[in-house]
């Protein structure tokens, strides 16, 4: 949007930092990892604004969707720390298929979905980019100057970053696929993970997720 940068102030980031420590809480609060909730599988693969950018085998015996923030922290750890094993061991092996959604919690993580949106096919790998550098352009002075150097990693010109953050359309359809979540499926924090409909908040580790997934993968 073309006022998206003056809305990127320091409040926006210490308020985005809030959110953080709240789903801090929620992670904690599941030690045991059980889902807190269900969601019919139809229902949540039900068309959004925004097509879904599927990984893995369509047929694949477990869909996990993820809604998170690109500001989030603990998303963060999640794509640095967990993500590895999840595509490894299940999503290359046919056993699981992964849909991340974007769930964003301030103005700096919509415009961070938007760029990763207006990289067409290099999505994923944008995201999983500015997860690992976080700290590069989440909590500085000024985020969007750090945003866009990190994405001329990724061959992104200064025009099309510009461009991106000015198209209104693009705004509203992550907006919409936030909203919808947040309405349907009641989130509101980051991340939230949906293992076959199952609902589960907070941050997800390794031995969590091997323990949620070996009684479905059999």
């Amino acid at each position: 949007m073309a006022n998206l940068r003056s809305r990127l102030s320091r409040r926006a980031i210490i308020a985005a930092a809030g959110c953080w420590a709240i789903v801090g809480f929620a992670g904690a609060a599941l030690a045991e990892r059980a889902a807190i909730g269900k969601v019919p599988l139809d229902e949540l693969m039900a068309a959004n604004a925004l097509p879904d950018i599927v990984e893995g085998k369509a047929d694949a015996p477990v869909t996990i969707v993820e809604y998170a923030s690109m500001t989030c922290s603990h998303c963060a750890t999640f794509h640095k720390d967990v993500y590895p094993t999840l595509k490894k061991t299940y999503i290359d092996a046919g056993k699981v298929k992964f849909i991340l959604r974007e769930f964003p919690l301030d103005p700096l993580a919509t415009a961070a979905f938007m760029l990763a949106r207006a990289s067409g096919d290099k999505r994923d790998a944008v995201v999983d980019l500015l997860f690992a550098q976080l700290k590069n352009w989440a909590s500085v002075e000024k985020p969007l100057d750090a945003l866009a150097n990190v994405l001329k990693q990724t061959g992104m010109s200064q025009e099309v970053f510009q461009t991106t953050l000015k198209d209104r359309q693009l705004y509203e359809n992550v907006s919409q696929v936030r909203d919808r979540a947040a309405e349907k499926f009641g989130i509101g924090s980051t991340p939230t993970f949906f293992i076959n409909g199952d609902k589960y908040a907070g941050e997800i580790t390794v031995a969590d997720l091997n323990q949620i997934l070996a009684p479905l993968v059999k």
